[in-house]
């Protein structure tokens, strides 16, 4: 309409950006973030909905042990996903990375098995799963409780059994 302008929630805009990123991979493109790494999509199934985020995967060594650190914050609809070869008790800590985050223990079926919450920055304090877990979520801190995530609540990503 004339005289009016157009007004984007940013929550819409990064569900629009998240559809199209879905899309892409869907037809087999590969998505990546403003630094070229690339992204899967991810969701996280809880009592208040589908929560979808694009993840960066951590699957060798390597990545592993950087994780997130010297990062700035993730954004509300970013995280990274550890992916381990078997299943086993897990241990993370917060060596060098400067933004608390969510940590989500995840079983090989997919399943929340425990989740620290709002972790300390740069801490060296051990953080464990307290279950077998071959899948490690990162978020934002804060995130895990505005999405409503519970141990057993599904995760949806293919590299998780059902």
């Amino acid at each position: 309409m004339e005289g009016e302008t157009m007004k984007c929630s940013r929550r819409g805009l990064a569900v629009l950006a998240l559809g199209l990123a879905v899309s892409a991979c869907a037809a087999g493109k590969q998505v990546v973030d403003e630094r070229g790494r690339p992204l899967e999509p991810l969701s996280v199934v809880t009592q208040s909905g589908e929560h979808h985020f694009m993840v960066e995967i951590a699957d060798d060594n390597a990545s592993r042990a950087r994780g997130l650190m010297y990062r700035p914050p993730l954004a509300d609809d970013r995280g990274m996903l550890f992916q381990f070869p078997q299943a086993s008790e897990q241990s993370f800590w917060m060596r060098n990375t400067p933004s608390s985050l969510d940590i989500i223990y995840i079983a090989p079926d997919g399943k929340i098995i425990s989740i620290a919450r709002h972790t300390t920055p740069y801490s060296e304090a051990p953080v464990p799963s307290y279950g077998a877990a071959n899948g490690v979520l990162e978020l934002r801190a804060g995130r895990a409780d505005e999405i409503g995530a519970k141990p057993g609540d599904q995760i949806k990503h293919n590299f998780f059994k059902k």
